[in-house]
């Protein structure tokens, strides 16, 4: 039972991020979209070392969308993060495509001059096949039906979207339509999404869906760091541009040794699991997946965090309770995070995505509610403060 628990704690770390992209947009345009803006430079050299981003939650909100966009814009971040859900744009049928909340939002990260990480997931259910499960997530019956949405969109927005998130924890059976994570068939997803962008957007950087850091195997879940090595021997390693992981701190501070953290019953919740797989309750298990690209003659490709955060939830049922922080000690330590990858793992580590500035809709039932840094009505909390702070005044970030 208590592995269950702690599988359920750590899958949800994503913090129901696939259920949290809004409101299908209405109407629709088979026409392109706007103009891209004059060419700048490639989006691989426009990222930098430890580049701040931050997850947004734009769709179907467009009374908000200029406020967090200004909020992120005012902090010094440089990236945002925004899901455009498959079965939102090509949820009738395949080819009918309906772009005018996509449109809306990539024109108003422009407008900022934000850089934009476009996160393409979610399966319409037309395209899962008889039997599929509407509470789950998972691949489509044919691959190559992902593969032509991706290149769809790449082709509207060439030059506009800088890089693109292909699926998100593919590592767990919730994600996977409930069957047992599959290393292979998640490399043929990215295999045909890589294709099809980098033919209608060349310069556009393809990112591997971030992966779970669970300790739990079989049938609901693979660690993370057996997937990845999974996903290079079935030849992956072809088919992204930078490497995504997810970098969740649970209970300890950003630079603590994840050698360390994995003997400590009270970092770990007593998780039974090996030393090895215990490393992932650390913030520095990111260094675990990097060596797992250097084993594979990847070193010269970089890093992207497509997550990261601590959690201050309050509530006694809450499965996030065991490693609440406090709101100071969560400000402390997303700063810190910034600044240990800047002095420590330089030149390979790109943009670092921090969750969330806060959904308009969300409430303290919300379990994503309190790993945010901004209240649902935009007001500021102590962890954007300092991330503010520290991007605009101790980095002077543009």
């Amino acid at each position: 039972m208590r592995r269950h628990a702690l599988l359920f704690l750590i899958v949800a770390i994503t913090l129901a991020g696939c259920q949290l992209g809004g409101r299908p947009s209405e109407g629709s345009s088979g026409q392109p979209g706007p103009a891209a803006p004059t060419p700048r430079k490639p989006p691989a050299e426009l990222m930098g070392v430890a580049d701040p981003g931050v997850q947004v939650f734009l769709w179907g909100e467009p009374k908000t969308t200029d406020r967090d966009l200004q909020l992120a814009k005012e902090a010094g971040f440089r990236w945002v993060k925004q899901m455009f859900q498959w079965n939102f744009i090509e949820g009738k049928g395949k080819g009918q495509f309906e772009w005018n909340e996509p449109d809306r939002i990539v024109a108003a990260v422009e407008k900022y001059g934000l850089f934009l990480i476009a996160r393409l997931d979610v399966a319409p259910m037309w395209a899962r096949g008889p039997g599929a499960d509407p509470k789950l997530h998972g691949p489509p019956q044919r691959m190559q039906d992902f593969g032509d949405f991706a290149g769809a969109v790449a082709a509207r927005y060439k030059g506009r979207i800088q890089a693109y998130q292909i699926w998100n924890e593919a590592n767990l059976a919730r994600e996977w339509n409930g069957k047992p994570p599959n290393a292979r068939e998640y490399t043929e997803m990215l295999r045909v999404a890589y294709e099809a962008i980098k033919k209608a957007d060349p310069d556009a950087l393809v990112i591997n869906g971030g992966l779970s850091p669970t300790t739990a195997s079989g049938a609901i879940a693979t660690p993370d760091i057996q997937f990845l090595r999974e996903m290079y021997a079935a030849g992956a390693g072809k088919y992204f541009d930078m490497l995504g992981v997810h970098a969740a701190g649970f209970k300890s501070p950003p630079q603590a040794d994840p050698a360390v953290v994995a003997k400590d019953p009270v970092a770990t919740n007593n998780d039974k699991s090996s030393e090895v797989l215990r490393r992932a309750y650390a913030f520095r298990h990111v260094e675990d997946l990097r060596q797992v690209m250097v084993e594979n003659g990847d070193a010269a490709k970089r890093v992207v965090i497509l997550e990261f955060g601590w959690t201050t939830d309050p509530r006694p049922n809450s499965p996030y309770y065991w490693h609440r922080v406090k709101e100071e000690e969560k400000a402390a330590y997303l700063v810190t995070a910034f600044q240990f990858a800047e002095r420590h793992w330089a030149p390979w580590i790109g943009a670092m995505v921090v969750i969330y500035l806060a959904a308009p809709h969300w409430t303290p039932n919300d379990e994503q509610y309190y790993w945010a840094i901004t209240d649902e009505d935009g007001g500021n909390r102590t962890s954007y403060d300092a991330l503010k702070d520290y991007f605009t005044r101790v980095k002077k970030r543009p």
